[in-house]
């Protein structure tokens, strides 16, 4: 099946498919670029197939690259009609691979890395039903006030964020905590020491363990 989003399609070696891992990248990145981590993954989680969806539209910095929604305007309300847009995008996605893998929510993770977290967080709560678990590298709640008033389900996630981060704030992470924990949702966290804006490898690996331990209870 061709999907509505262009996606690299990494499937189990046994090609026995009963988990989903949905990775989303960052600004300017792409499905290619967010799979890498899949590399180490794979060998730890059997039976699942790993979907990296590009953005579905080209990024104005990188012509070779795809975002999530637009940051040439920083105007709340432009970012905002984006993400809803980019949403509803990844919501039709999602059905897809339900229909096409013969999976429900509750065996879907979702993964995102910056642009790619924020995505996660928000379809982590506006979704019909829980997700497995969201799991988010280096991002934040893109409009709080907004995702409250659409909040309809609590999917379990883990964030992690580096504390050299330039890019994105690391307090991003703390103002996350403190918003899900209000929020009610079961939210842990992680600041990685010495890391900047990328996934490092200890993230990575704390990352792997959390997803272990919810898609196979």
């Amino acid at each position: 099946m061709k999907f509505s989003l262009d996606t690299k399609i990494i499937k189990p070696e046994n090609n026995i498919i009963e988990n989903a891992i949905i990775l989303l990248h960052g600004y300017g990145g792409d499905g290619d670029d967010i799979s890498t981590i899949t590399l180490n993954w794979k060998r730890f989680l059997p039976n699942t197939i790993f979907l990296c969806p590009n953005g579905h539209e080209p990024c104005p910095i990188n012509p070779s690259g795809f975002q999530w929604f637009d940051l040439n305007n920083d105007d709340p309300n432009y970012i905002l009609e984006e993400a809803i847009k980019a949403e509803n995008k990844l919501n039709f996605y999602i059905n897809e691979i339900k229909s096409e893998y013969k999976l429900n929510n509750s065996k879907i993770c979702i993964s995102g890395f910056s642009q790619g977290c924020m995505m996660s967080i928000n379809l982590g709560l506006i979704s019909d039903e829980n997700f497995n678990c969201i799991v988010g590298f280096s991002g934040k709640i893109i409009n709080k006030e907004n995702i409250t008033k659409r909040i309809n389900s609590k999917t379990k996630m883990l964030l992690m964020h580096g504390d050299q981060d330039v890019v994105v704030p690391p307090n991003s992470l703390l103002e996350a905590k403190d918003f899900l924990m209000r929020n009610k949702v079961d939210i842990e966290i992680k600041m990685i020491e010495n890391c900047g804006h990328h996934i490092s490898v200890e993230a990575s690996s704390i990352a792997l363990n959390y997803i272990k331990k919810n898609l196979y209870i």
